[in-house]
């Protein structure tokens, strides 16, 4: 015998379908172009604000200086930005994309799913801007602001495949037991 889902579930059920979603396919932006939905974002930032420091980067993308820290250092890892420091106020670090860096950019994809940007372009402008509205109070309502964005939506690590329950397990840290490091 089937029960009805009270709001609550209902609510709770479909937040966990966004945040499945949102995490396979940062794991898919992983796999296909070495990048994670935070590293795109904070690269488009950069694209956009440049040349920018890394507090008003950080804003920008709406993560902590932290975590903006940690994303840039994979980013200059990999040669995709430098970093220098401020002329008058050294404890100043500005950040810019490197030819490769504005390549990779130019090249990327949406952060979007397609299925999600076909369906969202087909709708008329005042809706679209009701699904943002709500989403955004969703978030506001959640106090998503103080919550970090990157590591339910990052997979740094190359060989990461997904959890086998992403409802459980949408960040980094693998399961209690897992074994994993």
């Amino acid at each position: 015998m089937s029960k009805v889902l009270g709001l609550e579930e209902e609510i709770t059920l479909a937040l966990r379908r966004i945040a499945r979603a949102t995490d396979l396919h940062s794991r898919l932006l992983l796999g296909l172009h070495g990048l994670t939905a935070p590293q795109l974002l904070t690269l488009q930032g950069i694209a956009r604000l440049q040349p920018v420091t890394v507090g008003a980067l950080a804003r920008a993308v709406r993560v902590s200086q932290a975590t903006a820290t940690g994303i840039l250092d994979r980013l200059h890892d990999r040669g995709l930005v430098t970093r220098t420091r401020g002329g008058r106020d050294r404890r100043q670090v500005v950040v810019e994309l490197t030819e490769e860096g504005a390549r990779m950019v130019a090249a990327a994809p949406s952060l979007l799913q397609d299925r999600f940007r076909a369906e969202l372009a087909r709708l008329p402008r005042w809706e679209q801007t009701m699904i943002l509205a709500t989403l955004q109070r969703i978030a506001t309502m959640m106090d998503a602001e103080a919550i970090d964005g990157e590591p339910a939506l990052t997979a740094d690590a190359p060989h990461a495949a997904p959890p086998a329950d992403l409802g459980v397990c949408l960040g980094d840290d693998p399961p209690a037991g897992s074994g994993e490091p």
